[in-house]
């Protein structure tokens, strides 16, 4: 997506544009060896989420860079198709470049986001659609958007299937460094879900 310049949010929409940037990067990619010392760097508390990011940091500081390529190319793309599909409409309808994306992109056009020449995935990937809810929050694409405004792209276009994209992901044959991803993505969106209600 193509973003503008950042400006000033509240220290905890920071967290939570941190959140959805660390899932972004996840999932958008095999992670580098950056992103590992980084995750690697991470600790937790005895709390539920905090017990899941400890176990984040171990599996980073545990995985070679050629096992995770390999783990991301079962768990993603695959040989005639891979473990998962992290799309919105495959989600949703069961297939491919459905109604949902068609929906994204009208919101997306709406809400100044647009997409980047050189993307080849479809606009409802989960990496991207948590790069965009980044944005909004952030004020990438412009001015931040209101809570109204981002509980409305959640719904719409992440809380309604995402956490159980997490969930295949925490069960996944193929993820062992995913695993614990996949459990605080589950966990941060319904983290997510229920600081919306609350603010409605």
């Amino acid at each position: 997506m193509v973003a503008a310049e950042r400006v000033s949010i509240t220290e905890e929409d920071q967290l939570r544009v941190n959140w959805y940037l660390l899932f972004a990067r996840l999932l958008g990619e095999a992670p580098s060896k950056k992103t590992l010392d980084l995750i690697s760097s991470l600790q937790g508390d005895d709390s539920e989420i905090g017990e899941a990011i400890a176990a984040l940091a171990r599996a980073a500081s545990g995985v070679s860079q050629a096992e995770l390529q390999q783990e991301y190319f079962d768990l993603f793309i695959g040989v005639g198709g891979s473990e998962l599909t992290p799309y919105a409409s495959y989600y949703l309808t069961g297939f491919l470049h459905e109604k949902p994306l068609a929906k994204l992109r009208d919101d997306m056009w709406s809400l100044g986001i647009r997409r980047q020449d050189d993307l080849k995935e479809p606009e409802d990937h989960i990496a991207a659609l948590c790069e965009m809810m980044a944005g909004l929050i952030s004020g990438s694409f412009g001015e931040p958007q209101d809570l109204e405004t981002q509980k409305r792209f959640f719904q719409t276009h992440i809380g309604c299937w995402a956490p159980r994209f997490f969930e295949d992901l925490e069960a996944a044959d193929a993820a062992r460094f995913y695993m614990p991803a996949g459990t605080l993505g589950r966990l941060f969106m319904e983290i997510e879900r229920q600081a919306f209600e609350l603010a409605a």
